[in-house]
């Protein structure tokens, strides 16, 4: 007797093998068996003839810190076939911290989303996460920017031993509480502040407790080849595995690097070091505006940072500084806000900098500073930067996995606010839907092992990501024919099509396309 049996599916089992038909036995959280299972009887019975039976998807770049504690539904991932999420990506976590820092981390989520977020240590975090009890399962990084924060505050300058003392003590405890490894955020402060030695020394306690290292590098454009180099250095010189982070090349006069950098993580592997990367499928970017400011302006925080907006004369070097960049990029014609918070300024979700200018009959970046001002930072931006090609050849690297670098949103309530990127809604759809079916980049089979075992295996999670017997029972059933992502640039706030029924740890939790409202997801601790 089986609490859950699955019938007739076309089962890809995540290990990149070809699909067979089968049926799959589940008793309690896990699979009991695969293979002919019609003479069983169960509890009850999804018949999934026609359909893909596939190891849910897991999101290996996720920023959902926070969205679950808000919304335990985490609609807009587990409705896309997501079942696990690793959290704590590009430098942030939200443990552990530490003074003042501690008090910042309350504050902005309380404005934000009417909830106080903070905690001193992982343990706590993960404790509050467990407690809210999420759709789906959880996995935490911890933040190299965080630590530092917590730490340093926001100087620009080399740790002290003892402080760097301090920051190994803080990544090992947190590392001891849980959290699968530590990932950086070189572009955004106080992250970008850290020398590459300093990583080192910390990527050496990650290597001691066998976690990952994940790294949004310094350069994604002009010094793509060097941030490369650089994290392939960290790795050799700690011995740590490296994870490099949504990978690509950003503006027109960049495309094709990847070519370059691709050849770079082979010749490192070639030579023993362990480096991989994650990508998603999109030619838009999208992050934090003042991610546009030059590094030293985020020296002292956002006071500082704001203060230095306000000066005229300040604000005409950074305009000099980051111009040329900006036009390098992509131009303010392709650069879109996702997000502000005061009404006023909502008008603006959705329209390119450039028309926001002529509204305002202003200079581009005047417009792009006064917004950061008026929202005390609080404000977001995509931007077009990528090439098509560039995407579909990281994509079809055999060392890329999938994630999608969004969280966990919602059609209403406080988690449907603002006009987002579409992968938050639609990655995981998008790459059976485009990348396997309308362009055959690559099989099916290869598509799911990207989001299910190949990332699951990449964090140390060898039960998961797999349908195989004595593996949790996180699945996946969708239509192949119907499958489609249906989140656009000008409409990001739809769910997919054809995702039929997701299982969390072998209780439906979506059913016919629909929520159930089941809070069978895991908080899980590295061991």
């Amino acid at each position: 007797m089986f609490d859950l049996l699955i019938l007739n599916g076309m089962i890809v089992d995540g290990t990149s093998n070809p699909w067979f038909y089968g049926d799959v036995g589940v008793v309690g959280e896990k699979i009991s068996k695969v293979g002919n299972l019609k003479r069983y009887k169960a509890k009850k019975v999804i018949d999934a003839k026609g359909l893909i039976v596939s190891p849910g998807f897991i999101d290996i770049h996720s920023h959902s810190d926070f969205q679950a504690i808000v919304d335990f539904r985490c609609e807009s991932k587990v409705r896309q076939g997501v079942t696990t999420e690793v959290v704590g990506n590009c430098g942030y976590s939200l443990a552990p911290l530490i003074g003042s820092v501690l008090e910042e981390s309350r504050r902005t989520h309380l404005e934000i989303y009417g909830v106080e977020a903070g905690w001193q240590s992982v343990e706590e975090y993960l404790q509050v996460l467990e407690s809210s009890k999420p759709s789906i399962n959880y996995a935490t990084l911890v933040g190299h920017g965080t630590i530092r924060k917590s730490v340093m505050g926001y100087e620009r300058r080399k740790p002290t031993e003892e402080e760097l003392s301090k920051m190994k003590q803080l990544l090992d405890r947190s590392m001891r509480q849980g959290a699968f490894g530590m990932s950086t955020g070189l572009i955004y402060s106080p992250g970008s502040f850290a020398e590459t030695k300093e990583l080192i020394e910390l990527c050496k306690v990650v290597a001691r407790r066998n976690g990952i290292y994940t790294t949004h590098m310094r350069s994604e454009s002009e010094h793509l080849e060097e941030s490369v180099a650089e994290s392939i250095e960290i790795g050799e010189k700690s011995g740590v595995p490296v994870q490099i982070s949504h990978h690509k090349a950003c503006g027109r006069k960049y495309f094709g690097k990847v070519n370059k950098t691709l050849e770079m993580i082979k010749s490192a592997r070639d030579r023993g070091v362990d480096v991989t990367c994650d990508v998603y499928p999109y030619t838009a970017t999208a992050t934090d505006l003042d991610a546009i400011l030059p590094n030293w302006v985020h020296e002292g925080g956002v006071e500082r940072l704001l203060e230095r907006l306000k000066d005229p004369k300040t604000r005409e070097k950074i305009k000099e500084e980051i111009d040329p960049v900006q036009q390098a990029m992509s131009g303010y014609e392709n650069l879109y806000i996702t997000y502000t918070f005061t009404e006023s300024n909502r008008r603006f979700q959705g329209k390119s900098l450039a028309e926001i200018s002529r509204m305002l009959n202003k200079d581009p970046l005047d417009a792009a500073f006064d917004l950061i001002i008026e929202e005390r930072a609080k404000v977001g931006m995509m931007r077009f930067a990528m090439d098509e090609e560039d995407v579909k050849k990281v994509l079809k690297s055999s060392f890329s996995m999938i994630g999608s670098d969004g969280s966990a949103l919602s059609v209403e309530g406080v988690l449907s606010h603002g006009h987002p990127h579409p992968r938050n809604f639609g990655t995981f759809p998008r790459v059976i839907t485009r990348y396997v079916k309308d362009l055959k980049l690559f099989s099916l089979e290869d598509a799911v092992h990207k989001m299910t075992y190949l990332p699951a295996r990449r964090i140390g999670l060898f039960d998961r990501g797999i349908i195989r017997p004595g593996a949790f029972a996180d699945i996946v059933i969708f239509d192949f024919d119907k499958i489609q992502d249906t989140a656009t640039h000008d409409n990001p706030k739809r769910y997919p099509q054809g995702i039929i029924h997701v299982i969390v740890n072998g209780t439906i939790t979506i059913y016919d396309s629909e929520h159930t409202n089941a809070r069978s997801g895991k908080v899980l601790r590295k061991k």
